[in-house]
């Protein structure tokens, strides 16, 4: 069965960076979007970042200029590539994949998702 494990949620001051991992075992079969997800405060869930099978990248407003999403498929490993963090950027973090092509939904939409990982927590202090 396949699975997502995040890592490298730390605590930072404002303006350090982090990298946050995914790591995808098992057999996902042909996925066509991965993407990162924050929870905001209200439970809601963020689209932060998504990559597509050809490699083709889309990012939040809030993120773009800072945050660099990128995968290694040799090691089946997705990354976040975070730079000059700021407090609100303060979340638990989640990498997700749809696993198969999913049109009636937006890289950014939740419901297209199918495969959660548990999430790792990101912490920048003022």
């Amino acid at each position: 069965q396949a699975q997502l494990v995040e890592s490298g949620g730390d605590s930072v001051q404002s303006g350090g960076s982090l990298r946050l991992s995914c790591k995808v075992s098992g057999n996902l079969g042909k996925y066509y979007c991965m993407a990162w997800f924050r929870q905001l405060p209200e439970n809601e869930l963020e689209a932060v970042a998504g990559i597509d099978e050809s490699g083709w990248k889309l990012y939040a407003e809030s993120v773009k200029g800072r945050f660099t999403m990128s995968k290694d498929t040799s090691t089946n490993t997705l990354y976040l590539q975070m730079n000059n963090l700021k407090p609100e950027d303060t979340s638990m973090y989640y990498c997700a994949t749809d696993l198969r092509p999913d049109t009636a939904y937006s890289w950014y939409e939740t419901p297209r998702y199918k495969l959660w990982g548990q999430g790792t927590q990101v912490t920048v202090s003022s």
